[in-house]
């Protein structure tokens, strides 16, 4: 991926990089970054309950979730949808998975990561993995970890907002105007037939950070307009050569 600027999310479940950050997807890719989604679940067990009340098995649930998935990531303009398969509710991942997770780390060389808030008591594999993202992107900054390849710089860790908002102490410092490929990530949302439910709710959240970025950019007194957006929380401080 020499030459080319890339990003790379980090999803606990199949879809939550839709719902989350499908715009930043979308738009980054359109501006020629290559973007890579990892999921390290299908979110086959917690979030697929439509599947099982319809009788599904769980090779079932997971073969859909995946197509349902690779769909997602196809309509946004993704570059690669990388699925670890390490089962949800709860996710977790044992070293050599880490490690995994650091190989494509240093693979990609992202510009910049997404992942989940760093708190979510209604879903604990999100903030599970918002943990074990920050703990691989700091073993691939690591001379001494597989020394010889090459090592990552400090792409900012940028936390994509969370379904009950309030209650994760996520506080966004970014508002990402996505209204140009708003079209793509609703296309993206109803590939997600195993949650119908959120399909409209993401739509009224967009329309609502649409309202942040308006009035963060110069409010009544000429701020930018915007129909579409999507929130997120830097980790780490950004340098920056003019405000």
């Amino acid at each position: 991926m020499s030459g080319t600027k890339t990003a790379l999310i980090i999803s606990a479940h199949a879809a939550d990089f839709v719902w989350r950050c499908g715009g930043a997807i979308a738009l980054h890719a359109q501006m020629g970054y290559e973007v890579t989604v990892a999921c390290l679940s299908f979110g086959e067990r917690g979030e697929s309950a439509r599947l099982w009340k319809e009788g599904k098995s769980l090779d079932e649930v997971k073969a859909i979730r995946r197509g349902e998935a690779e769909a997602a990531a196809e309509v946004l303009g993704a570059q690669e949808l990388v699925c670890f398969d390490l089962g949800d509710y709860p996710l977790h991942l044992e070293q050599a998975d880490k490690f995994a997770l650091v190989d494509l780390i240093r693979r990609v060389q992202p510009s910049f990561m997404m992942s989940h808030s760093q708190y979510d008591p209604y879903n604990t594999d999100h903030m599970y993995m918002t943990q074990v993202a920050l703990e691989c992107r700091m073993i691939a900054q690591a001379w001494g970890h597989n020394p010889g390849e090459k090592v990552l710089g400090a792409p900012q860790l940028y936390l994509f907002e969370p379904h009950q908002t309030e209650q994760m102490g996520w506080k966004p410092d970014v508002f990402l105007d996505i209204t140009p490929v708003w079209d793509k990530k609703r296309a993206a949302m109803e590939c997600m037939n195993g949650q119908v439910h959120l399909w409209d709710y993401y739509t009224r959240v967009a329309e609502q950070r649409a309202n942040h970025f308006k009035r963060n950019s110069g409010g009544q007194s000429g701020g930018r307009d915007c129909r579409y957006a999507e929130g997120f929380q830097s980790i780490f401080p950004r340098t920056v050569d003019e405000l």
